[in-house]
């Protein structure tokens, strides 16, 4: 084949392609919008409540997580007021009893805020921003002590408020939840109450964006970042069937589920919109031996991916506040870089808007081409989609690196692309060029 005739080919597949490219300004205006002063004013706020232990005071007005939540509620109702009451706000509540874990030493009823955007095409398909209210001490059943966890996590529930009030502006086709998650350090109490409430309503999750800690740039190793981030995503569902996992010896698929899509959709939208930034994807469920209140989404069979800090400094968790040694310990406010938290909330912002302006995702993709020269594809049509894309990478690669796309059509053939070599998805695309996240597919035709 001639230098020519490869170039074309090259151009037809899209490698190089800038067709229907994200490029929306009103994400550059959400990321213009988020406050690092309204997020300090809020981690302020939530750390001078002294602690906000699950099994704190919930009849103060001033101090214990019954005051926090409280606070939180009337937050989202001012946003809400300020939008023609368009946020539904509300408490989601579990009673877990003394004994169910080892963290639990009373009754104690497992609160989480929740307010929801709803969509105006599909206001039962949701993606959800989490943020913890709950902070501890050294000891994890120690309830009374100062805890103020301003970073761990004041950050993240403050960056939740704060794109509420950002994208509360702004009218999308599938809703927007964003929460406060309560009971996190005492076993993701909250996380699971809320999974299942969903699960009941018969609510359609496309993923929980986790915040867990956005807020310091300063290592315990002495790196100082004001640009890493990880993201942090399972490989495949715990739910998966023996069926689905056996086919992926023969398939693919190892790390292809659909938190690993929701994480490698965060990672693109952020390259895109905010090239300054350093998104890490971290193949693991979470930090080594650690969790967050995605697991329990994944878990329930959602995607649900952590965004936080790339490098912590364990001096400042869950720590009781002492200096000892010369080492002030202690998750103090001192410790929150604000203009960080601010650029994770953007993130977390433009990722929630870009999907809830986009399209749902097919629900069945097919892939063919065994021992033939091309890779064919097949997906069922989704409404609201102007036409889609076939993505394809090679088998080492984290990142979904190619694409054609193809039109509004339901099926397409990759010449030349061998079926061997790469792995492949689709995605959904609409009018503004907002895109589903990525499909891999999940049947095989001959």
């Amino acid at each position: 084949m001639s230098y020519f005739n490869k170039t074309l080919l090259v151009l037809s597949l899209g490698i190089a392609s800038t067709c229907f490219s994200q490029s929306d300004s009103r994400l550059y205006d959400v990321i213009s919008a988020v406050s690092a002063e309204r997020i300090e004013k809020d981690i302020t706020t939530l750390a001078n409540f002294g602690t906000r232990h699950t099994l704190s005071d919930t009849l103060s007005q001033t101090r214990g997580i019954g005051a926090a939540r409280r606070w939180i509620k009337t937050e989202f109702e001012k946003i809400s007021t300020a939008c023609n009451d368009c946020l539904e706000v509300f408490y989601q509540k579990d009673l877990v009893k003394k004994g169910e874990g080892q963290r639990i030493v009373k009754d104690v009823w497992v609160v989480n805020v929740v307010a929801i955007k709803r969509g105006s095409k599909y206001p039962n398909r949701f993606i959800i921003m989490s943020g913890d209210i709950d902070s501890r001490v050294s000891d994890p059943n120690d309830f009374s002590s100062d805890s103020p966890g301003a970073n761990d996590n004041a950050s993240g529930m403050a960056g939740t408020i704060e794109a509420a009030r950002v994208l509360s502006k702004y009218d999308f086709e599938s809703s927007i939840i964003f929460v406060g998650l309560s009971g996190e350090e005492q076993g993701l109490y909250g996380g699971k109450g809320l999974a299942q409430h969903a699960k009941e309503k018969g609510w359609n999750i496309v993923g929980i964006l986790n915040n867990d800690m956005i807020g310091n740039i300063t290592g315990v190793s002495g790196v100082v970042s004001n640009r890493d981030f990880r993201i942090f995503s399972e490989p495949v569902p715990p739910t998966e069937t023996e069926q689905q996992r056996r086919a992926r010896r023969f398939y693919g698929g190892e790390v292809d589920g659909i938190s690993r899509q929701l994480a490698r959709y965060v990672y693109k939208t952020t390259k895109t919109y905010m090239p300054e930034m350093n998104p890490m994807m971290i193949y693991r469920l979470d930090r080594f031996g650690r969790g967050g209140h995605h697991r329990p989404f994944n878990d329930a069979g959602f995607a649900g991916i952590r965004i936080m800090e790339s490098h912590e400094n364990y001096t400042q968790q869950h720590q009781d506040i002492r200096v000892e040694d010369g080492i002030a310990y202690g998750d103090v406010l001192e410790h929150v870089n604000f203009e960080y938290a601010k650029k994770l909330t953007a993130v977390n912002a433009i990722n929630l808007a870009s999907i809830a302006w986009g399209p749902p995702a097919p629900t069945t993709v097919e892939i063919g081409g065994i021992v033939e020269p091309s890779a064919k594809l097949k997906w069922s049509k989704v409404e609201g989609a102007v036409g889609y894309k076939i993505y394809w990478r090679d088998t080492t690669s984290p990142t979904w690196d190619n694409f054609k796309y193809v039109g509004n059509v339901n099926e397409s053939t990759l010449d030349g692309i061998v079926i061997d070599n790469y792995f492949f998805g689709v995605s959904a695309v609409g009018k503004d060029g907002h895109e589903s996240p990525v499909v891999f597919p999940n049947k095989v035709f001959r």
